[in-house]
């Protein structure tokens, strides 16, 4: 198995557990908190996906698919369209609300597409790239990309496990 490859089915499995954490919510259920200071289901999953997006577009020198294909409009957050959630207070955190887990599916899918596309075309050579210079010892692009794994492999299991907080209570 290539590095592309094995990043392939790493990105595959975090959207597996994506689909698996929101698939058939209701909006209520997905804004659901443990507590007052908890993560909800929905922030959780746009949260991982902006990350994924922004730090895949800044590595392939390309536009967020948040900005490129509009999903700002579409999820209508009251922040700046740079914002990933990156140190939201709870009160930011509950302001993440959507009318269905199909807009959290659709603009992950549509930041997956983004992302396999550029990780199919890697090569061994490629992960060795110095991708982040403000960091000591620098940040290689192969770096970056376990790190966006673990991060969205992270929020997604946080969000598997609010669900089944969530259907215990049903």
């Amino acid at each position: 198995m290539s590095s592309s490859e094995l990043l392939v089915d790493a990105f595959d499995r975090v959207r597996e557990t994506v689909h698996q954490a929101v698939e058939g919510l209701s909006a209520e259920q997905l804004a659901y908190r443990v507590d007052s200071e908890a993560n909800s289901i929905a922030w959780l999953v746009w949260h991982l996906t902006r990350v994924q997006d922004d730090h895949i577009a800044d590595v392939a020198g390309t536009e967020q698919v948040w900005t490129a294909d509009s999903w700002f409009e579409r999820f209508d957050l009251p922040f700046e369209p740079s914002a990933t959630g990156y140190g939201h207070s709870p009160k930011e955190v509950a302001q993440v609300r959507v009318d269905s887990a199909d807009l959290l599916t659709g603009y992950y899918d549509a930041v997956h597409q983004a992302t396999i596309a550029y990780v199919s075309g890697l090569g061994d050579d490629d992960l060795s790239r110095v991708v982040d210079e403000a960091w000591d010892p620098p940040v290689t692009l192969a770096v970056r990309l376990v790190s966006v794994l673990s991060d969205d492999l992270q929020h997604a299991g946080q969000a598997a496990f609010v669900r089944g907080v969530v259907e215990r209570r049903s």
